[in-house]
């Protein structure tokens, strides 16, 4: 898991590679935020770039991680441009807090709902994704109860809304709360579900109350 600076690092190295210019310099150039270069060179030990004299490329892993991070961005930028109707660098400053926050299961349904834009509100070109190549054309709800998913089914909690306030603090101190991922194991009598080493037994009618984002297995 990159840190944010470290993404926009990354988009920086994919934004002066589409200019054919792998020079530090350009890459400084394209990027929002100072970095150092002993940042670069933790990225370099995760072994996502490599460094040659004063360019720096992508290894094979790190193209194929920069490709997904420009998309999220991308997709955030036609997003806020096409429901926000923001512009220039308003659409820029929201696409960017926007792009950290989109899940994997979520940018696929954007992705889907815009009609699978292929170039971002500038011209650029937006990397594809699974979705785009089967062409899909529905939208999934990705967030949904607890207790519509199945056996052997994952979800990250989204929210939790308070039947009651008893249920909600009992729940949290048991260590559910948003950004868990729980996977479920038996739905009947009660929903069954396991996250970190943690095995809890829910009634049917608490789990309809915890909303998750459903991970799809295909999903890295």
């Amino acid at each position: 898991m990159l840190t944010e600076k470290q993404e926009e690092i990354m988009e920086a190295i994919w934004c002066a590679g589409e200019h054919r210019n792998y020079s530090v310099e350009a890459v400084r150039k394209n990027c929002v935020i100072d970095f150092t270069a002993s940042e670069l060179a933790v990225l370099e030990e995760m072994g996502l770039i490599v460094t040659n004299a004063d360019k720096i490329l992508f290894s094979s892993t790190g193209k194929q991680l920069a490709e997904r991070i420009m998309r999220r961005h991308r997709l955030a930028e036609v997003l806020v441009s096409t429901v926000l109707k923001l512009k220039n660098s308003a659409m820029e400053e929201v696409a960017c807090k926007v792009e950290h926050c989109l899940e994997p299961e979520v940018e696929e349904s954007i992705c889907t709902l815009l009609g699978h834009p292929e170039v971002c509100p500038d011209g650029k070109l937006i990397p594809q994704g699974r979705c785009c190549k089967k062409r899909l054309k529905v939208v999934n709800s990705v967030v949904m109860g607890l207790d519509k998913l199945k056996p052997r089914e994952k979800g990250k909690i989204s929210y939790i809304e308070p039947g009651s306030h008893s249920n909600l603090h009992q729940l949290i101190s048991l260590g559910l709360h948003p950004g868990i991922v729980v996977s479920v194991h038996r739905t009947a009598p009660a929903v069954c579900i396991k996250f970190d080493n943690t095995e809890l037994a829910l009634d049917k009618e608490i789990a309809k109350n915890i909303f998750v984002w459903k991970i799809d297995s295909d999903i890295s």
